[in-house]
């Protein structure tokens, strides 16, 4: 679910680090995945093989982060 994000930026921010601070933001609150994902129909069993392999790389990471 995406939410409405207002930024402002910071006394003597350059632009270009305020644009940079604000797409971060925007991937983390997922509003880019929300908007690709409502841009297309996408079917249901082509989301259940998508989320499944993005668990399976979510758990390949965490295994090779405890090593």
């Amino acid at each position: 679910m995406a939410t409405n994000h207002k930024a402002t930026p910071f006394k003597n921010e350059s632009p270009e680090r305020f644009i940079k601070r604000f797409t971060k933001k925007c991937k983390k609150l997922g509003i880019l995945d929300e908007v690709k994902d409502k841009k297309e129909f996408t079917k249901p069993s082509t989301k259940k093989r998508l989320d499944k392999k993005k668990a399976i790389a979510r758990q390949k990471k965490k295994l090779r982060n405890q090593n």
